[in-house]
């Protein structure tokens, strides 16, 4: 029979001086071999922001500085015109309630007054001993008032004057106020 023979299988790169590494790019004898290195990706990708101009900061006003001091001072008056108000508020009370009671007071003691002066044991006393005695009737003087009331000025200046005469008359009633 026949023996099979076994042929050997073909490589190119057997006889050859050099190791194969994969690239298909030959290296020569004493050069540096470079090889591409992988890209590696970052595992975070980073977000660019956009760069922003910064106002610089602003002085602060005197007008404001000005305006808030005078609000400031606004508002303790109208803090302090508040307590005064109550205040006053609470004396008015205890004054009024004072006003009530003095009159109840003066409507007890004016009782008390009547009560103690008989007005006509007074007069029969006071005419009894002859140091008064009734009006007789030509002493008696009645006044008609049924007329409509009226004034007389007396002496009243003239009224036609120049109109500097009227001028400086304003004037110095104007003046008269400062």
């Amino acid at each position: 029979m026949a023996s099979a023979v076994k042929r050997a299988s073909y490589d190119p790169y057997r006889n050859i001086g050099y190791a194969y590494d994969g690239s298909a790019a030959r290296v020569l004898d004493g050069e540096e071999v470079l090889r591409p290195r992988p890209h590696v990706q970052p595992r975070h990708k980073q977000i660019a922001r956009p760069q922003v101009e910064v106002r610089p900061a602003g002085k602060v006003s005197l007008f404001a500085v000005t305006g808030f001091a005078a609000v400031a001072v606004m508002a303790v008056l109208i803090l302090m015109s508040f307590v005064q108000l109550s205040a006053i508020s609470g004396e008015m009370v205890s004054l009024d309630s004072q006003m009530t009671d003095l009159r109840s007071e003066e409507a007890t003691l004016r009782a008390r007054y009547e009560l103690a002066y008989d007005l006509g044991a007074i007069e029969s006393a006071v005419t009894s001993d002859g140091s008064m005695s009734r009006p007789q009737a030509g002493q008696m003087v009645y006044v008609d008032l049924t007329e409509p009331d009226h004034v007389v000025v007396y002496n009243a200046e003239e009224a036609g004057g120049s109109f500097l005469d009227t001028v400086e008359e304003m004037i110095g009633s104007i003046l008269s106020y400062f």
